[in-house]
């Protein structure tokens, strides 16, 4: 039996397909079409998905979209009513085109879906999820555990902000929620736009931001903006905000609470922003801590899945491990609305046609769930493209990449299954050396052309990890910080105690200076070698040679453009930067062996993300 999730329409478009509850493809329709958060139908991952499972359309049972937009209009209609006279410019630019098209987005889907049938073979069964179920669904039913309590939160989704759920076998029950315009989700991405980000993308640089500043406007938050009971619940005073029926998330009342106007993005950051992004966190930390707190002295039970954006705040999921409520926590990679698709697929399978679930570990395989490329394809697809290159065996790879990451180059490995979400998990990364103390700006400036301050996460051993970081398990997915252990961190001087904000970035704080920020923490990735031999072998060979069993991973883009999804993207963004080497398959090109003219500037290719 095989079920297509989609997504589509709001941002991350992507498809998924599972064949008798087992997760074949999911992809991210960004890969293909090279348009960051592409919210177009996502016909390219549903062709992927379908040459994956070497199926057409008529091979599907079933298609199931993840949300409902009948909801969605209810939503919409009963905001604008509620806030009436005000967002009317908002109502009049919104609801044509929701009478036009998304009102009736089943026919649009059916439409959409039989051109992709180019057989005509499709039965045309179409079903729908609920946003925040899909959600659920994504992450308990790939989960390890038999019964979990499954906490999702983000922006909205119907009507749901937050909802709770419990999961046991193959059923998933909604238990509660917190309604719209009450956002958790929001209210980050509130202050994402006021500090001069996009909202919907530019939240995890808040994220990165908040460990340069000081939590002073916390009392202001909880005084002004958000009323937070014991468990965790909350309300918002929504005279502050805009984006329930305006054009803009904030207004002039929140931007008089915080001292002036949003900042524009070409404007320089400054301490108060940086004081705002560790305010923010911290309530955030707060919101989900209670939560969690609550949740498990509410229902006894010991594991606990995360999904959501905010899912994706890879700091807050830190926080949460190391309180203790929960014995065990597993976060959906593809936490956001492109792991919705997949979501959606496992209700059909699982809840809308009640068929059992077998629980063996995490099934989600290391998120390696996108297309991969033939050596024969990757030498043919390389030589179209004009590059130049050896063909390394398996042995040789492995040692040239370790020698030259080891010598301080920066790498761009391609290697298998593409990651589905939002990191690269050693498949589709920039690599580097974490011992060297400007590796960390480079990569930023003249590889990612991104904002200097912007953290990386570093990819360690799996038996390795606690003799680097402050963490004994699992974080396969690069959604759990820790800190470095004490005995690998490098003391401040007075003086250095002393800076503030962006001036303590060149500080080196430890043994491996590129992949720890500020306040000592790292987005922690391990990795095994039942999951990923390639990569594994790769950081052991690195070890061997350099005594640290960490790497700087990063993925492989720059600001602005979609991960790299094909041999010819990797080749054009190793010659639009300043990567060193690049190893796609068993080909590996040094930039000193390539056609000159072939050079690319990539540093205005793509707009701000």
């Amino acid at each position: 039996m095989r079920i297509l999730g989609l997504s589509a329409y709001y941002h991350d478009s992507a498809a998924a397909l599972i064949e008798d509850g087992v997760i074949v493809a999911a992809a991210q329709e960004e890969r293909f079409t090279r348009k960051k958060h592409d919210s177009g139908f996502p016909t390219h991952a549903i062709e992927y998905c379908l040459s994956q499972a070497g199926v057409g359309m008529k091979g599907i049972d079933r298609v199931v979209f993840y949300d409902k937009p009948f909801l969605k209009f209810e939503r919409l209609l009963e905001t604008y009513l509620a806030f009436a006279p005000h967002g009317f410019q908002s109502f009049r630019m919104s609801i044509p085109l929701w009478l036009r098209e998304k009102l009736f987005l089943k026919d649009l889907l059916l439409k959409a879906l039989k051109k992709v049938d180019t057989t005509g073979g499709w039965n045309g069964e179409l079903l729908f999820s609920e946003h925040h179920l899909s959600h659920a669904a994504s992450v308990f039913f790939p989960s390890p555990f038999e019964e979990a309590v499954v906490l999702t939160m983000d922006g909205v989704g119907e009507w749901a902000t937050t909802s709770v759920a419990i999961g046991r076998g193959h059923k998933l029950e909604v238990q509660k929620e917190i309604h719209f315009p009450h956002s958790l989700g929001l209210l980050y991405s509130a202050m994402t736009y006021y500090t001069g980000f996009k909202v919907n993308s530019g939240e995890y640089k808040v994220m990165g931001l908040a460990p340069y500043g000081v939590p002073k406007y916390v009392d202001l938050f909880y005084k002004h903006l958000i009323d937070v009971k014991p468990d965790g619940s909350f309300r918002m005073d929504m005279s502050y905000f805009n984006y329930a029926t305006g054009l803009t998330m904030t207004n002039a009342k929140f931007a008089k609470l915080f001292g002036g106007p949003a900042r524009k993005s070409s404007e320089p950051l400054t301490q108060h922003h940086m004081d705002l992004a560790a305010s923010l966190q911290v309530v955030t930390e707060e919101i989900v801590l209670r939560l969690t707190r609550a949740l498990r002295q509410e229902t006894g039970i010991k594991n606990l899945c995360l999904a959501g954006g905010v899912a994706l705040n890879c700091v807050a999921n830190g926080k949460i491990l190391r309180d203790g409520a929960f014995d065990k926590i597993y976060v959906q990679p593809a936490a956001g609305d492109a792991g919705g698709a997949l979501g959606a697929a496992l209700v059909g399978y699982h809840m809308q046609m009640d068929q059992k679930r077998v629980v063996n570990g995490d099934a989600m395989n290391g998120s390696y769930l996108g297309p991969q490329f033939a050596q024969a394809d990757i030498e043919a697809r390389l030589k179209a493209a004009g590059a130049r290159f050896q063909t390394l065996d398996d042995a040789n790879l492995i040692n040239s990449a370790a020698e030259d990451l080891s010598q301080g180059k920066a790498l761009g490995w391609f290697q298998g299954r593409m990651e589905f979400g939002p990191r690269a998990l050693g498949n589709r990364s920039i690599l580097g050396d974490p011992r060297s103390p400007s590796m960390q700006k480079t990569l930023n400036l003249k590889v990612k052309y991104r904002e200097s301050f912007r953290p990386f996460a570093p990819s360690v051993l799996r038996e390795k990890v606690s003799e680097w970081f402050e963490l004994d398990g699992d974080s396969p997915y690069m959604l759990m910080v820790a800190d470095v252990i004490k005995s690998r961190r490098l003391e401040m001087t007075p003086e250095q105690q002393q800076l503030f904000g962006i001036d303590k970035l060149n500080v080196p704080r430890s043994d491996i200076p590129a992949v720890t920020h500020v306040d000592y923490s790292a987005r922690i990735q391990t990795v095994e070698k039942s999951v990923n031999a390639r990569y594994h072998a790769l950081l052991t060979a690195f070890e061997s040679k350099s005594g640290c069993p960490v790497l700087v991973n990063t993925s492989f883009n720059v600001r602005g453009e979609p991960i790299v999804g094909t041999p010819e993207d990797a080749f054009r963004c190793f010659m639009g930067t300043e990567l060193d080497v690049l190893a796609v398959g068993n080909c590996y090109l040094r930039k000193e062996d390539q056609d000159p003219a072939l050079k690319q500037n990539y540093e205005t290719a793509f707009e701000l993300d």
